[in-house]
């Protein structure tokens, strides 16, 4: 998992050969007044999604403590201030069911170690060991999901 502001985005390029047209996607694009939904940055190679909900409570966000096999999240906080549960998925041992391929999501009834909040302006890079429960809080949050092919 990697955490940090925006204005420090470019210093994690070299992790994947993907980062770069993430990051320069993030960087030069207005969120603000694209609408809800997913977009195709690089066709399924790299996916945009923004998301503007209401928060959860920690009980309900914990329900869905999740890891993905596929893709890699970079979460971008732009409105409200988001709170994310995080735990290694090597420590993780209740999984929930198994594994689906079709949603790349695998549940885990297994709670958070950490709590973080992220602010407008920062963002999360969720890899595939990295299991999370985002979206804690009070009001509305949007964010940007970039889903990032691992492979």
């Amino acid at each position: 998992m990697i955490l940090d502001e925006l204005s420090e985005l470019n210093k994690y390029v070299s992790v994947h050969t993907r980062f770069a047209a993430a990051f320069d996607y993030i960087l030069n694009t207005n969120f603000e007044s694209m609408k809800v939904g997913k977009k195709e940055v690089d066709g399924q190679n790299i996916l945009a999604i923004i998301s503007d909900e209401d928060a959860v409570s920690m009980l309900a966000s914990c329900a869905n403590f999740e890891c993905h096999n596929t893709y890699i999240d970079i979460q971008v906080c732009f409105n409200g201030v988001e709170t994310v549960g995080w735990k290694s998925r090597s420590s993780c041992v209740e999984p929930r069911g198994t594994y689906d391929k079709d949603k790349d999501v695998l549940f885990f009834e297994d709670a958070p170690d950490h709590f973080f909040k992220l602010h407008p302006g920062q963002f999360g890079i969720y890899f595939p060991n990295d299991v999370h429960a985002p979206m804690i809080g009070e009001g509305r949050i949007r964010k940007l999901i970039m889903k990032v092919k691992v492979d």
